[in-house]
């Protein structure tokens, strides 16, 4: 359980909001900073894309794959990142861009209209990544926990589209967002096995304020999370919910959010063009677009994958 009383502050913008790189990508997602590299990993999943953004001389880099792309980890001891593609978690050596991903563990081959989404590794170490019908409507996803020696865990069922994790600072608590119902679910977290219990609603997205998709949490212990729909990314204390800052993007579909930079005090935020009619791709020129906002206190650095 997240034993944190007292209320965090709202946070304190340090500069203007920017688009980055201007990228239209079709469903931008998976932020995820390097510390090792001092650079920005991030994806668009229907284009089967992979980039990097490097913010020390603004290059950028792109691998194309065969199978959508969603989520994206370093290796704590090896050279390259866990990734998890269509059907599953994989192995991707940017280094090495001749050789292709090498699949790990297909947890559902038998759910061939499922594709993964969003995931990001544990204190620990592990992977967790979740699953999700591709047409964003049937309750086929799971959430999956993958370990460094190979072994894969289901958690839970029953998603249409899965998204986060993240954790409380303490590492006692994980909120998951199941965005078609709107709902962000919290569990007591099992630090040294991993095991989930005492799942709950934490907090529910009202009607006409988007969808719950990616989260991150910062160095006060604040939980952010991206709106779909909403063009927006909210700020809340992670015991109450309570929106403690709304930061408002120029576009509405907006994907995940994420720490870096060298003080890790900016946040990096992925947006899409998908679903947006031939008037609203006018009306919002940077959708798809790659944005960076400094922000006071900044985050904590993303978990490597112990294997």
């Amino acid at each position: 359980m997240n034993t944190q009383l007292s209320t965090p502050p709202p946070p304190t913008l340090l500069g203007p909001l920017e688009c980055i790189w201007p990228a239209a990508a079709a469903l931008g997602e998976g932020a995820c900073w390097s510390q090792r590299e001092q650079t920005l990993y991030w994806v668009d999943i229907l284009s089967r894309r992979l980039h990097r953004f490097t913010p020390a001389d603004g290059l950028r880099a792109t691998w194309e794959f065969d199978d959508e792309i969603s989520a994206v980890a370093e290796r704590a001891s090896q050279p390259g990142l866990i990734v998890t593609l269509r059907r599953g978690f994989a192995l991707f050596d940017p280094a090495r861009p001749d050789r292709q991903p090498e699949y790990l563990h297909q947890p559902e081959p038998e759910l061939t209209a499922n594709r993964f989404n969003d995931g990001k590794c544990d204190a620990q170490g592990r992977f967790w990544g979740g699953s999700m019908d591709r047409d964003c409507v049937a309750p086929t996803g799971s959430l999956y926990r993958y370990d460094p020696d190979g072994q894969c865990t289901k958690h839970e069922t029953g998603i249409a589209v899965s998204n986060g994790p993240t954790w409380s600072l303490d590492g006692k608590a994980m909120y998951f967002n199941d965005t078609v119902t709107s709902r962000v679910y919290a569990w007591d977290f099992d630090t040294a096995t991993g095991s989930l219990s005492n799942k709950r609603q934490w907090l529910r997205f009202a009607k006409g304020d988007g969808f719950p998709d990616g989260m991150t949490t910062d160095a006060a212990g604040r939980l952010w999370i991206a709106h779909w729909g909403a063009s927006c990314v909210t700020c809340h204390d992670p015991v109450s919910a309570a929106e403690l800052y709304r930061l408002v993007l120029p576009t509405r579909h907006i994907t995940t959010c994420s720490f870096g930079g060298a003080d890790m005090c900016t946040m990096f935020i992925t947006s899409a063009t998908s679903g947006l009619t031939a008037e609203q791709l006018e009306a919002e020129p940077l959708a798809g677009g790659l944005f960076a906002v400094r922000i006071d206190g900044g985050g904590v650095a993303a978990n490597l994958f112990g294997g």
